[in-house]
């Protein structure tokens, strides 16, 4: 007799699993765990590291993103408005800006402030200026699509309402609409903050005193000096400090946002 739909669905779950079952057997097995314990978890390599990684490098990892992360959501706020404005020359300086600094890699901005602005315009950033220009450059190109959505997200409802009182256009988007879009996009946003954290670890790229080392430059650097891949270890592990939060952060607002969803849907219901 043939399977039915969800006898089916079981069995190729079975098949996964199983599946997944010979793939970790395979990797205990056949693994040099003596090696890898050698290569990855040599803890009097690891103790060199601190509390350098902690003070200096998971520090400035954090003020580097925090930099970046506020321009970027100034500049993205500004471009969400341009795209959505009526006048057309501000749509297509928003559209083009946003499509190049979406479609360009973050290391070939990093290049261009650190070595082509300074040729060119005889202008040199210092590194936190640097680090802020360049997160925030290709920080705010996604940051302006995911406004603007939020912001035609909100009811339109609401904005005829708000000028029906006497509010201006511009009143209206500043108290009524731009809350709110902030409130719906609040996931999204933490999961681009999770991105430019670790695209902050491009800024190596320029050359960092020891004071501005970051995560991934500080660990590259512990490697070199005792031969192990352990501080790199440790430094992945000190992200994991930094995105794992906030992952859990963006799900939790995401939950929040949906139950506050449902329960306007129930209202109007």
């Amino acid at each position: 007799m043939p399977m039915s739909p969800r006898k089916r669905a079981q069995a190729f779950r079975g098949v996964q699993y199983g599946i997944l079952v010979l793939v970790v057997a395979a990797m205990v097995f056949f693994a040099n765990w003596e090696k890898l314990g050698n290569a990855f978890f040599d803890l009097e390599a690891m103790s060199t590291q601190f509390p350098g990684i902690i003070t200096t490098a998971l520090v400035n990892t954090i003020i580097y993103t925090g930099l970046g992360f506020a321009l970027g959501l100034a500049l993205g706020l500004v471009l969400a408005l341009m795209k959505l404005s009526s006048v057309a020359p501000y749509r297509w300086i928003a559209t083009v800006y946003i499509e190049f600094f979406r479609g360009v890699p973050a290391l070939l901005v990093f290049i261009a402030l650190g070595f082509g602005v300074p040729v060119a315009f005889q202008i040199q950033f210092d590194t936190y200026s640097t680090v802020a220009i360049a997160l925030g450059l290709v920080g705010s190109g996604y940051i302006a699509e995911t406004l603007r959505a939020g912001i035609q997200a909100v009811p339109k409802g609401q904005v005829e309402a708000a000028r029906s009182l006497g509010m201006s256009q511009t009143r209206a988007m500043v108290t009524i609409v731009i809350p709110q879009a902030f409130r719906i996009i609040l996931p999204p946003l933490t999961n681009e903050l999770i991105l430019l954290t670790k695209d902050s670890s491009l800024i190596y790229i320029l050359g960092l005193l020891g004071t501005q080392y970051e995560l991934a430059k500080f660990g590259r650097e512990g490697m070199n000096a005792t031969n192990s891949m352990s501080p790199i270890l440790l430094a992945g592990l000190c992200y994991l400090l930094i995105t794992v939060p906030l992952g859990y952060l963006s799900r939790h607002l995401e939950r929040r946002a949906g139950r506050k969803r449902d329960e306007g849907l129930e209202v109007t219901a």
